[in-house]
């Protein structure tokens, strides 16, 4: 039976099948093919045959497992949002993620350079939406208090009408706000991968003469690690 196997084995091979198509036809062990097999030539059509069938199939499993990877990567995060629903967001959660968010992302005060105010710098849309909030909703900042400042990089400058709209959109002000833009000088040939439509710089808001709320914000921090015990070295 084996040794019938292995004729039919050869055959298929020298008609150029790979491996895996003729373990389709013959149901023995790869190991058995490999020693029956490996001093069996290859045309050069037939090597070609089977490497851009080798491609193909690299070329699949790559979309089918990025497939796999986008819906995982969904599921995980539509799961999270709905354990977030859960909790009991109230006021004070928004007061607490807004501290968090400027303590992070935030300018402070140091002893070597006093008076700073309420600065928050971020690329990340949502992340400047939920700061604004927190300021006019927790801190009652007004509107007219808030000002901006854009920095892109300098091979950006054609698209800065553009980006300023988009801010525009983001924040709810009026583009008039967005007049004090700032060019960051870098190396052109860089790998920067973040050039396309999806660049809109970095965002810097600031709020007017805030310098006695940028150390109350201080003091909150302070405040909530005194309450969890994290000690300061």
């Amino acid at each position: 039976m084996k040794s019938k196997y292995k004729e039919k084995a050869i055959i298929l091979r020298k008609s150029g099948l790979s491996y895996s198509e003729i373990l389709k036809k013959i149901h023995v062990s790869r190991s058995s093919l490999s020693l029956w097999l490996s001093t069996i030539p290859l045309s050069s059509k037939q090597k070609r045959r089977l490497c851009d069938k080798k491609i193909k199939a690299i070329s699949y499993g790559r979309k089918v497992w990025s497939k796999m990877r986008v819906n995982n990567t969904k599921k995980i995060r539509e799961d999270a949002s709905i354990e977030i629903k859960k909790l009991n967001m109230d006021r004070d959660s928004l007061w607490l993620m807004g501290i968090m968010l400027h303590w992070a992302e935030g300018a402070k005060e140091k002893e070597y350079k006093t008076g700073q105010g309420v600065w928050f710098s971020n690329q990340d849309a949502r992340m400047i939406q939920l700061y604004l909030l927190w300021l006019i909703k927790c801190l009652h900042v007004l509107e007219n208090e808030i000002s901006f400042d854009i920095y892109i990089h300098v091979t950006h400058k054609k698209q800065q009408e553009a980006i300023k709209i988009y801010w525009a959109k983001i924040t709810g002000h009026s583009t008039v706000k967005f007049d004090k833009i700032y060019f960051k000088k870098g190396d052109i040939k860089s790998k920067r991968h973040n050039t396309g439509k999806s660049y809109h710089g970095l965002l810097r808001v600031r709020i007017n003469r805030s310098t006695n709320l940028n150390r109350k914000i201080m003091g909150w921090i302070d405040g909530i690690c005194n309450k969890w015990g994290v000690v300061q070295w």
